[in-house]
């Protein structure tokens, strides 16, 4: 199947294409400041530069959109047909690059959390209850 679009339009498209504040992040953190819970974004001194990180409770926060991260969801699991080769090559670097940051947050003591786009409804609230317990522990 070839694109539909020309690639001018194409890549335009892209252009836009965001890589903070998206709807999926939106709606985490949204739900994480309910909850009364303090963050900090994007932190540059830590691997892979975790969208939400909680530095009290030493908790990274990834939240994955799954095409690009490659989820095993049907969305995750799409491939582009136009530059095949490009996009599987880029999508392994992807994945790669998201286990070595969780791997040397772990190795630092930090846990990590990912948040999948397609399953963000179902998670948060267990990851509210989460957090919350690791307050609870860390104020006794």
């Amino acid at each position: 199947m070839t694109d539909r679009m020309t690639p001018d339009k194409r890549s335009a498209l892209m252009s836009r294409v965001r890589t903070k504040g998206t709807r999926p992040e939106m709606i985490a953190r949204q739900a994480i400041h309910a909850a009364g819970l303090r963050y900090r974004l994007h932190r540059k001194d830590l691997p892979g530069k975790p969208d939400i990180v909680l530095p009290a409770l030493r908790v990274a926060i990834f939240v994955h959109g799954c095409f690009w991260h490659s989820h095993s969801c049907p969305k995750g699991r799409k491939s582009p047909q136009t530059n095949a080769d490009f996009w599987a090559e880029k999508l392994a670097r992807n994945a790669e690059r998201d286990e070595a940051a969780r791997s040397a947050l772990t190795d630092t003591g930090w846990s990590v959390t990912v948040l999948w786009e397609c399953a963000l409804d179902e998670t948060l609230d267990a990851l509210i209850e989460e957090l919350n317990d690791r307050r609870e522990v860390l104020r006794a």
